[in-house]
């Protein structure tokens, strides 16, 4: 790989540790650029996680960077309170709904350092916390106030902490965590920062917010605008920014994408692939193709299967993909199979071929919360 262009991606819960759209299209990225000398830098939630993918022989590295720990510091900003100072005085700025120097606080934020420790035990910090509490949260206990909001920027310090790999190019495949940690690459490094989404990371983060019934009001208010005010720096700072149709990218100029930086590159699959030859099977064949956890709404394939056996016996439905990325998920929808007593015509699959599926399935179902330009549509078009 000597001499090749050096390209560090930045994945936050995907590839390759997680299946999906998202990884499958940067697994074919990798594969199909095999010039390129591909770097990971993966954001994961837990540490030693099984790949899911054979790394291609172009993936030269791979620093996993695990949420859930902290980094030992290896070095600490000069002058730290005019450094502590500096960021009371960011915040306030965000506070005021204004744009702040982010990247001025990042060139002096070296890598190896984390602020978990000094965010909370230096008076500067500690009074932008209390402070915020009395704006935030006049109705909640201070301590739940406290333990949210190192909750949430625990997970900041922790990937702006993180030295990842040497790169000519950090390209991020979603704002949030991902798209941070690139940013501050740019900064640090002066290399091109890039910024692919197939989604929208904040839209989907605020649904997940929104649905958990373990956290309460202002603390919904609070994760939902750091993840807003995250994208918004990505996009202020990316030097690309591509989305997968022109709506999204509406939505990220009015994010902040300057307009000449953005571009649509829709999603694309190789159709000779999943050409199949189509077998007709007696009976109807429902099948949705994803895995089984909350962003894709298995439930409410469940109820729809309910809605359609109701009328049409003779239907079958199949969940295709993996059941392991939340076991308790998994259990409700079963549960939920059972008592709806439609085991017979309800099957979960697990992880499989799905060629072997769309050569049968009549109709190919997503009930997602939110989808951008699914890959199996594509698919299941191309299959007939």
């Amino acid at each position: 790989m000597t001499g090749s262009i050096r390209v560090c991606l930045f994945l936050e819960g995907s590839y390759p540790f997680i299946t999906g759209g998202v990884s499958a299209w940067v697994h074919d990225i990798i594969r199909g650029l095999p010039e390129i000398d591909f770097r990971l830098f993966p954001i994961s939630p837990e540490a030693d996680q099984e790949l899911r993918y054979e790394l291609p022989g172009n993936v030269t590295d791979h620093v996993d960077v695990v949420m859930s720990s902290t980094p030992r510091n290896t070095a600490r900003p000069r002058r730290m309170r005019r450094f502590l100072s500096r960021i009371r005085g960011m915040h306030d700025v965000m506070f005021g709904g204004n744009d702040a120097d982010v990247g001025g606080i990042l060139a002096e934020l070296p890598e190896g350092y984390s602020m978990s420790r000094d965010a909370v035990r230096s008076g500067t910090g500690w009074n932008l916390i209390t402070d915020a509490n009395v704006r935030n949260n006049p109705l909640y206990p201070f301590s739940d106030y406290f333990w949210a909001w190192k909750s949430s920027h625990d997970m900041l310090f922790t990937v702006l902490g993180a030295s990842p790999p040497a790169a000519d190019i950090y390209h991020a495949v979603s704002t949030g965590f991902a798209g941070m940690a690139a940013y501050a690459a740019k900064i640090r490094r002066g290399k091109p920062f890039l910024l692919t989404e197939h989604g929208l990371y904040h839209k989907e983060r605020e649904m997940e917010i929104r649905k958990a019934t373990f956290v309460r009001g202002y603390q919904r208010d609070m994760w939902t605008k750091m993840y807003n005010r995250i994208s918004r720096i990505c996009y202020t700072h990316a030097d690309m920014v591509t989305a997968l149709f022109e709506e999204n990218r509406r939505k990220q100029i009015e994010m902040g994408s300057p307009p000449e930086k953005t571009f649509v590159v829709p999603n694309g699959i190789d159709i000779d692939r999943f050409r199949v030859k189509r077998e007709r099977r007696p009976g109807f064949h429902v099948g949705l193709v994803g895995r089984v956890v909350p962003i894709k709404d298995i439930k409410t394939f469940i109820a729809t299967a309910k809605i359609v056996l109701d009328e049409y016996d003779d239907t079958t439905f199949y969940c295709i993909g993996p059941t392991d990325e939340d076991p308790g998920y998994y259990e409700d929808c079963r549960a939920l199979v059972g008592s709806l007593k439609i085991q017979e015509r309800f099957i979960f699959t697990g992880r499989q071929n799905v060629l072997e599926y769309y050569s049968f399935l009549d109709v190919l179902m997503l009930t997602s919360v939110r989808e951008a330009q699914p890959l199996v549509i594509l698919e299941a078009y191309a299959a007939g």
